[in-house]
């Protein structure tokens, strides 16, 4: 275990060098004098200059002297937390911490200035929950009696509200089954965020296709290479959609729709923000986008060139949090942060016009008696305070309330399935599922083909490898003890399967293999009219000899 950690250690180094090679800060106008907070962030520059802007006005009026946000942009939500275990692990294995005994074990502590950030400010709830979890770390012959101890190390620390603030702040702590905040504080939502589908009327059009209005209208076979999706291994906030859409329409159909909807992509791309940027240029004619982008995209391209869905019943909200980073400089200017992204005056910024463009309008701040909103930009998020839609609902660009229209169905949590086989069946062959799509929707058109063979080649498209798995339950490449199929009740099993060192890697290559080969069966069917390959007379799945 000694050794992992040690390549752990050195592994840490080299990924947390993005963060010191990539510390632009944010200038344009800026704050600059003042206690400085520095910031981890996915958020877009728009919500950074409002929130320093913002932030700045109240601290002074609250402390009497300005603050800086000092923001630091290395990536997206999930680029980020993965670089802050590079540095925890650094950081541990430099020996900044102390080991404090409790009643049943220990915790880690950090002393102020471990790490340079003192806050992670947004993504999604899932990416600040990994925070809590931390980093295992083993700690050399620490125990009483001279053995290793290995520990999560949390990265993260709660927040220090009293429950009475929280209550007075949030009311309920739900939002369909997710929560608002961290029920021990580790984190604190301070927007929501749904997930939907951004569309162009003009190419839906020339498609001969209407707006959409579900996920499942993404799988038509006339937007065949025109979907723009966000590859979910590179994206926290698209692995949460996928796995909500699993969760809305059950594991069977889930998949299938998933598959079908990477058989019409247009690409894969590593960023969340590219589809709703490509739809609005015409480059791709539906994609699935966080709300705030899509919508963003439609009020920048105007005369109603694009628009932006949330599917009925299967929207998946979740909350954008804050965290305060464990071992961060200041944590009592963090927390005056935190608080801050909850008053009305930070709420306002979501959601409210600009001032630049409506300042007559804007309800004034019962603090300061000034006018509510962003200075300039229009950031089009939702608040996560109930309150700010009773008060102010007129005032919002968006007339949505999050609370109306959430999916109540828990995501499932199969995420690291659909990060791993999404990697295999779509992300890596993309051009090769499409080619598989386009053969199914080419045989489904064809009122002359057969349908023993259009059977056969539905069938090989949408089946799923076994896992051949050892006595251990970890993936093999050898002679199998058992072949675990694709279900739901053996999800579990075979996510385990990827556990031991080098397993996942292997499962990949594995996987990608046959996915391909299915792939070639489809097309060859549809070339020959004839059922060909593993699915010719059933749905077995069971693979040949070469698998």
């Amino acid at each position: 275990m000694s050794l992992r950690v040690s390549i752990l250690a050195a592994l840490a180094l080299i990924l947390g060098l993005p963060f010191a090679l990539s510390l632009a800060r944010d200038g344009q106008g800026l704050p600059s004098e003042g206690p400085r907070l520095v910031v981890y962030t996915p958020h877009v520059q728009q919500i950074r200059w409002e929130f320093a802007h913002a932030f700045s006005a109240w601290h002074k009026r609250e402390f009497g002297e300005s603050a800086v946000l000092d923001f630091r942009t290395p990536g997206g939500t999930s680029e980020i937390r993965r670089q802050l275990a590079a540095q925890y692990i650094a950081a541990l294995k430099q020996g900044k911490y102390e080991l404090v005994q409790t009643g049943d074990g220990y915790e880690v502590a950090m002393p102020p200035g471990t790490i340079e950030a003192d806050l992670f400010f947004g993504g999604g709830s899932y990416d600040h929950g990994e925070l809590k979890r931390g980093v295992r770390y083993v700690f050399a012959g620490a125990a009483p009696d001279g053995t290793d101890l290995e520990l999560d190390v949390p990265m993260s620390v709660p927040a220090s509200f009293s429950q009475p603030e929280l209550d007075e702040l949030y009311g309920e702590n739900v939002i369909g089954p997710q929560t608002l905040y961290e029920p021990e504080q580790y984190w604190i939502g301070t927007a929501l965020s749904s997930f939907g589908i951004v569309y162009n009327t003009e190419l839906l059009a020339s498609l001969g296709l209407p707006e959409p209005e579900a996920f499942g209208d993404l799988t038509d076979c006339r937007l065949l290479g025109s979907v723009a999706l966000a590859d979910p291994r590179q994206s926290g906030s698209i692995t949460t959609t996928f796995d909500s859409i699993l969760g809305n329409a059950g594991w069977d159909e889930g998949w299938r729709l998933l598959r079908a909807m990477c058989g019409n992509t247009r690409y894969f791309t590593n960023s969340a923000t590219k589809p709703p940027s490509d739809v609005s240029q015409g480059e791709a004619a539906a994609g699935l986008a966080i709300d705030f982008y899509g919508r963003g995209q439609a009020q920048t391209a105007g005369r109603g060139r694009v628009g932006y869905a949330d599917p009925a019943g299967a929207v998946y909200v979740d909350a954008d949090p804050v965290t305060l980073l464990r071992g961060g400089p200041n944590y009592e200017l963090a927390m005056r942060f935190v608080r801050f992204t909850l008053t009305d005056e930070a709420q306002a910024l979501w959601q409210f016009p600009s001032l630049e463009s409506d300042r007559e309008g804007a309800p004034p701040s019962e603090a300061t008696g000034e006018p509510l909103g962003p200075l300039r930009y229009e950031l089009r998020r939702m608040p996560v305070r109930r309150a700010m839609y009773d008060r102010y609902f007129d005032r919002f660009k968006d007339k949505v309330v999050p609370f109306e229209i959430v999916s109540r169905i828990e995501n499932p949590g199969w995420r690291t399935g659909v990060q791993v086989m999404m990697g295999c069946f779509a992300a890596d062959i993309a051009e090769q599922t499409r080619a598989a799509y386009e053969a199914l929707c080419d045989a489904r058109g064809n009122a002359a083909f057969p349908p023993e063979t259009l059977a056969a080649m539905e069938r090989a498209y949408f089946a799923f490898p076994p896992t051949p798995v050892d006595a251990e339950g970890a993936f093999t490449s050898g002679e199998p003890v058992e072949r675990l199929a694709w279900t739901e009740s053996n999800y579990r099993a075979v996510r385990n399967s990827w556990r031991p060192d080098g397993a996942q890697r292997r499962a990949e290559i594995y996987y990608t293999r046959w996915f391909r080969e299915r792939y070639a069966e489809v097309i060859e069917m549809r070339d020959t009219r004839e059922p060909a390959g593993l699915f010719a007379n059933g749905p077995s799945g069971e693979p040949g000899d070469d698998a």
